[in-house]
This record gives C-alpha cells, sequence and structure tokens, in this order.
C-alpha cells in the first residue's frame, strides 16, 4: 500500500480486528480525540454481493506525537464490539521487498534451478 511511506511511516497507524461495519468516518472519530488527523483510509472487499471493510485500517497523524499517544490509548481497546490492535503501519516495502514481481513469479528462478540441478547427471 503506498499510503505508508518511509517519510510518514511513524505518523500512520495500523488498525487490525475491525468490525466489518466501520468505515473511515468511523475510525476517524475513534482516533481524532489524540490529535489531527491527516488521513484514514480502510481497504474495502468488493468481492461479495455488499462491499465490506477488510477488516483492517489505518489512520495517519499530523505527527509522531500523536501517533504514539493515540497507539497506547487505543491498542487492545474496543471497537464496534470487536477488540482491535493498533501498531505503527510499516512500509510495504519492509513488508514485502520485492514488489515489482508478480506474486506466482516469486519463485520462479528456484524453480528452475531445482529443474536443471534435477536434469543435471
Amino acid at each position: 500500500m503506498s499510503f505508508v511511506t518511509k517519510a510518514n511511516h511513524k505518523r500512520v497507524l495500523y488498525v487490525g480486528g475491525l468490525d466489518k461495519a466501520v468505515s473511515e468516518e468511523v475510525l476517524t472519530a475513534a482516533f481524532v480525540p489524540f490529535g489531527p488527523i491527516k488521513d484514514a483510509q480502510v481497504p474495502m472487499d468488493y468481492t461479495g454481493k455488499t462491499p465490506k471493510n477488510k477488516g483492517h485500517g489505518f489512520v495517519e497523524f499530523v505527527s509522531e506525537e500523536d501517533a504514539k499517544e493515540a497507539m497506547d490509548n487505543m491498542d487492545d481497546s474496543e471497537l464496534y464490539g470487536k477488540v482491535i490492535k493498533v501498531t505503527i503501519a510499516k512500509p510495504s516495502s519492509a513488508i514485502r521487498p520485492e514488489t515489482k514481481r508478480a506474486v506466482w513469479d516469486e519463485h520462479l528462478d528456484e524453480d528452475h534451478v531445482l529443474a536443471d540441478d534435477k536434469a543435471a547427471p
């Protein structure tokens, strides 16, 4: 996700365990008491008949101090009847360093090496 960058990663919180009814507006309202929010995102799943969130979201604060305060207070708290997990979000490159390759190509080189090794006498 391009939302989290190296420049803002200490101001962006990952919020996991969200109820399917939580929207960006609800997420913003839950975290705004800790300071000004620059942006909030709740990725949606459109595969079903009705769109639902994917169970997590991201909140970007204007300051790192506010983000830390929100994390300290909101981690393991309850939102819409579900306990949420709040941590500092990691940039997508930290999660998946080879983002330029397709998922099905990741082990392609290894498979060819193994096949070549088996073919060798």
